[in-house]
Order: structure tokens, then C-alpha cells, then sequence
């Protein structure tokens, strides 16, 4: 699914995420962390979508995002085998920042929920440094 921020029709990038074996603990749930790196992946392939490799960006601009803060809402389990569609939308961009709401759902039901603070950086030194291209 195509992003596209300011359209009110569709603001959101959907990512689906299949759940194996190794995701889950021993109750076959799957581990809290394992969602941030859901949340990761899902981030990377929607700028990706929108023109933007993680890569390229470093290379060609010096230009790399870090996560500053992760508020993370544990709703509901969710287990081997599901199907989750992990959301991403911007809530706010700044100058040098982006806030992200992720939402997680399996099927329709919201499984986990989180504002995901990102702070642009220049690569070599880690100082702030604006977003070098436009959301839209």
C-alpha cells in the first residue's frame, strides 16, 4: 500500500508481518520486543515506498535517522501464525524530528499501539541535522 501523509483518505502505509516460531516465547506469544522490530521494518519499507532507502540516504547525504523515544501500549497477544498489519503514519514532522503512530492489528483487532519519536542526525557526527526531503 502507497503512502500518502496529507491525503485524508489515506494517510497511513500498511505493512503486513507474519508471525514464526522465533518471534514467540515459550507460550507461543509473541515477545514484547519483537514488536519494535515490526514497527522498525515497517518504517524502513514505507520510506522505502516513498522514494527514500535508509542506505542511500546515509551515503549520498550523511543523513540518518535515530529513534529518540518509543511509548509502547501492549493491547491484546498476539500468536504463532497471525497475520499482522503494522501502520505507520506520520503524526508530526518537524524541522529535525518526525513522530510516528504505529498501530498493529491482526485482522481488526488493535494488538499493540506506539509513538515512535525520530530524531534526524548527521551520520558522521550524530548531531541534529534537518530531513533533507519533503513528507507529503
Amino acid at each position: 500500500m502507497a503512502l500518502s501523509v496529507n491525503s485524508l483518505s489515506n494517510p497511513t502505509f500498511v505493512f503486513p508481518i507474519r508471525i514464526y516460531y522465533e518471534d514467540t516465547d515459550a507460550g507461543g506469544v509473541v515477545y514484547h520486543a519483537n514488536y519494535l522490530k515490526y514497527m522498525e521494518r515497517a518504517r524502513t519499507e514505507w520510506l522505502r515506498e516513498t522514494g527514500y532507502e535508509l542506505t542511500k540516504l546515509e551515503q549520498e547525504q550523511g543523513f540518518i535517522f535515530a529513534v529518540r523515544s518509543a511509548n509502547v501500549d501492549f493491547l491484546k497477544p498476539a500468536f504463532l501464525n497471525d497475520l499482522l498489519q503494522v501502520h505507520v503514519t506520520v503524526a508530526r514532522k518537524g524541522k529535525v524530528s518526525l513522530d510516528i503512530l504505529h498501530e498493529i492489528y491482526r485482522e481488526n483487532v488493535l494488538v499493540c499501539r506506539a509513538g515512535i519519536k525520530l530524531a534526524g542526525l548527521a551520520a558522521g557526527s550524530f548531531r541534529p541535522q534537518a530531513i533533507p526531503f519533503e513528507i507529503d
